[in-house]
């Protein structure tokens, strides 16, 4: 699978604001791989603005035709808030993405229509400033690299899609590293020819909804 066939989902979080007759709209976005994940960014946000007046949230989480979607006023008029937040997630092309939009009343009502126009900018706004990036399944691994391999094993690891978290230099290498799982068995079969065997490469756990390496410009 290309890197343009797999899920975007968002790279990190982001955050931006918009005053509209006063009232602060501040949207918070990020990666939500579970309804859990996304409760508990909810639960934070809420947190973080204790004192505000509405806190609307809205969630995808998965891709394609198996996506949990969730939207909620939270106190302001139905159908004003949450459902355009949440249309305004629909068509961004994200998966596994919740947004919060947390407003502070300025004083103003804006009526039922400048609401919906007020909560669909602001989170266009923030996935406007929002990096992307794919979902790849990988594998974590670790490998004692000898330092005469050394170059050819961090190539290895970046011509097969793979990504170093950690180096650390001693009697040898021990590089920690991301590897796509589909890229598994050709990585490891290059890492065990251009060491002439002496390089072992040990899973240490595998993560179905790793962010890959490479954000992807925001669309």
């Amino acid at each position: 699978m290309s890197a343009t066939q797999l899920p975007l989902v968002p790279a990190r979080e982001a955050r931006t604001e918009i005053q509209v007759q006063n009232s602060r709209f501040i949207a918070t976005a990020a990666p939500a791989f579970s309804v859990e994940e996304a409760r508990s960014f909810i639960a934070r946000i809420r947190r973080e603005f204790p004192d505000a007046t509405h806190h609307v949230p809205a969630y995808l989480i998965g891709h394609g035709a198996a996506v949990i979607a969730h939207c909620h006023d939270d106190g302001e008029p139905a159908g004003g808030a949450g459902r355009p937040a949440l249309a305004v997630l629909q068509g961004s092309g994200l998966g596994d993405v919740v947004v919060v939009v947390t407003r502070y009343f300025g004083g103003t009502r804006l009526g039922t229509g400048g609401l919906v126009r007020a909560y669909s900018e602001a989170v266009r706004q923030v996935l406007a400033i929002l990096p992307r990036a794919v979902k790849v399944p990988a594998h974590q691994v670790v490998l004692d690299v000898p330092y005469p391999f050394f170059e050819r094993v961090r190539q290895a690891i970046e011509v097969h899609g793979g990504q170093i978290e950690t180096e650390e230099f001693g009697a040898e290498v021990t590089l920690i590293a991301w590897v796509p799982v589909d890229r598994f068995p050709v990585f490891q079969a290059a890492v065990q020819a251009l060491s002439n065997g002496c390089v072992e490469v040990q899973i240490v756990v595998t993560d179905k909804n790793h962010i890959g390496p490479q954000p992807f410009p925001n669309g």
